[in-house]
């Protein structure tokens, strides 16, 4: 991770993350051949948009706490080699970039809320840490349903 020394340094990363989050997800869903994709991304994307504007909420001096309660984790991404998306990339392909996608994001959070100095903005951090793990275990649960079942 980029070598950060202040909380606006801290939080204008992590922005920078979730709008990036929030155009790969987009572009995705531009792209899919179904609806039923089209949606998943989508609501992906909203979802990291979301995040994108609790971070901005707190460099503005807004403090927005979520749940921090654990969520299950199927690993599925922990045993699949790093994939690299493109236009003709397999939904497959697709579902296991996300997952992994979701996964660093996961760990940029847990690792910002071990750092964190004050309690609100830890548990923001571990709010968001929970957010994204949701993120990957819904990626997972598709690529278990639309994936594995299919083959």
């Amino acid at each position: 991770m980029t070598d950060l020394n202040n909380l606006d340094e801290i939080l204008d990363y992590a922005i920078a993350m979730e709008q990036q989050a929030v155009e790969l997800y987009t572009d995705i869903a531009e792209r899919a051949t179904s609806e039923h994709n089209r949606r998943l991304f989508m609501s992906f994307a909203d979802e990291e948009r979301g995040h994108k504007l609790k971070l901005e909420n707190v460099k503005k001096g807004k403090i927005e706490i979520g749940s921090t309660a654990k969520v299950q984790d199927l690993k599925i991404a922990d045993y699949a080699n790093d994939v690299v998306i493109d236009a003709k990339s397999s939904y497959q392909d697709i579902l296991m970039f996300a997952m992994k996608q979701e996964k660093q994001a996961y760990r940029l959070y847990t690792d910002l809320a071990q750092r964190a100095t004050s309690p609100e903005i830890r548990d923001l951090f571990l709010a968001l840490a929970h957010e994204e793990a949701n993120h990957k275990l819904r990626f997972e649960i598709e690529y278990d349903e639309r994936v594995l079942r299919e083959n």
